[in-house]
C-alpha cells in the first residue's frame, strides 16, 4: 500500500552527519531527526530519539508520548555526560495507518503533504526564532529564508526543559496518490517549496527517485548542512 524512498547525506561542508531517520512500512512509522549543530553529540541525540520513538510506538504508545519519553532519555544521557552544553535534536515523525496519517514534530524538521493536482503544503510549523517573527508579521517568508538566525530553534528534545516542551501533532486523510515528505532543514535551506512540489508532482518517478532528486538539489545549491529526505507515497 505504501512506497517510500529515503536518503541522508552529510552535505558538502560538514565532516559528520548528525541527521538520522527511520522508515518501517509494516509499522507505518517514518521519522527524521536532526541533531542540533553547535552542541556536542548531536548525532547521539538524534539516534537516541529515533531508537526510543521506534521502541515506544512498537509498544503501542502514541507519537506525542513517544517524543516525550525520548526527551526524558536524552536529558538523562546528557546528565550522565555532565557536560556544560546538553545534546539535543529536532524530530518530525509520521504514523500512517490505512488512509490516515498523524504527524508529530518538535523543532524545524518539516513535513509536507502533496495531493494529486495540488501543490505540496507544509503541514508542520517550525519551532524557530524566525518562524515567530514571520507569525508576528515582522518578517516576510522570503526574508526568513536568508535571515542570519534562521537556524535558531526554540524547541528541541534534550535542550528544552520537559515542562516547557511543545510537541505538536496533526492528523488527516492520506488518500491513494497522496505523498508525505519528511525532511531536515538541510533540504529546505536550499530547495524551495515550489521545487518540492514539482518533484513530487512527477509521479512517473519512483519515491526513491524523488528523494534522490531533492537531495541532489540541496547539494547542487551548496549543501551547507546535513540533508535527510524521506518520501511516503500512498499507492
Amino acid at each position: 500500500m505504501f512506497e517510500f524512498g529515503h536518503l541522508t547525506h552529510t552535505g558538502l561542508r560538514r565532516d559528520h552527519n548528525e541527521d538520522t531517520y527511520h522508515g518501517e512500512a509494516a509499522l507505518g512509522l517514518f521519522l527524521v531527526a536532526d541533531g542540533i549543530g553547535g552542541h556536542d553529540y548531536g548525532e547521539v541525540a538524534s539516534a537516541l530519539a529515533r531508537d526510543v520513538i521506534v521502541r515506544e510506538v512498537r509498544d503501542g504508545h502514541g507519537l506525542v508520548d513517544a517524543f516525550r519519553t525520548a526527551g526524558e532519555e536524552i536529558l538523562r544521557a546528557s546528565r550522565r555526560r555532565a557536560d556544560t552544553l546538553p545534546m539535543g535534536t529536532t524530530v518530525v515523525a509520521a504514523l500512517v495507518k490505512k488512509s490516515r496519517y498523524e504527524i508529530a514534530w518538535i523543532g524545524d524538521s518539516r513535513a509536507y503533504l502533496w495531493r494529486p493536482g495540488t501543490r505540496a503544503v507544509q503541514i508542520t510549523q517550525d519551532h524557530s526564532h524566525v518562524e515567530e517573527l514571520v507569525a508576528h508579521g515582522m518578517l516576510s517568508r522570503e526574508e526568513a529564508r536568508s535571515h542570519p538566525k534562521r537556524k535558531m530553534v526554540t524547541q528541541a528534545l534534550g535542550v528544552t526543559d520537559l515542562t516547557q516542551l511543545n510537541i505538536e501533532s496533526i492528523s488527516g486523510d492520506f488518500e491513494p496518490g497522496a505523498q508525505l515528505l519528511l525532511c531536515s532543514d538541510g533540504l529546505t535551506e536550499h530547495v524551495t517549496d515550489e521545487v518540492i512540489s514539482s518533484v513530487l508532482a512527477n509521479t512517473k518517478a519512483t519515491a526513491q527517485e524523488a528523494v534522490d532528486t531533492l537531495v541532489a538539489g540541496a547539494l547542487d545549491d551548496g549543501g551547507t548542512d546535513n540533508v535527510t529526505v524521506l518520501v511516503i507515497r500512498h499507492s
